[in-house]
């Protein structure tokens, strides 16, 4: 995994704790810590927006291969 990939896969997951934590306690993280507790603040906006574009780079993380597991499948000669 590439420097770019860690750190939409960080993001990523950033965004789902806030999910979570916005359906189980209607307490949105993000705008509380960055923009005054409404999601129409400019910085959290920009979280929003990043973590967004993370996704999106994570989907490629779908269709790699793992590497462990290719090393084990592949024949030896």
């Amino acid at each position: 995994m590439n420097l770019i990939q860690r750190i939409a896969l960080t993001l990523v997951i950033i965004g789902a704790v806030n999910w979570g934590l916005i359906g189980l306690f209607q307490y949105d993280l993000v705008a509380g810590l960055f923009g005054g507790g409404e999601q129409s603040g400019a910085f959290a906006r920009i979280i929003y927006t990043l973590v967004g574009i993370s996704g999106v780079i994570a989907i490629s993380l779908l269709f790699k291969p793992d590497r462990e597991y290719a090393d084990r499948t592949e024949p030896t000669t």
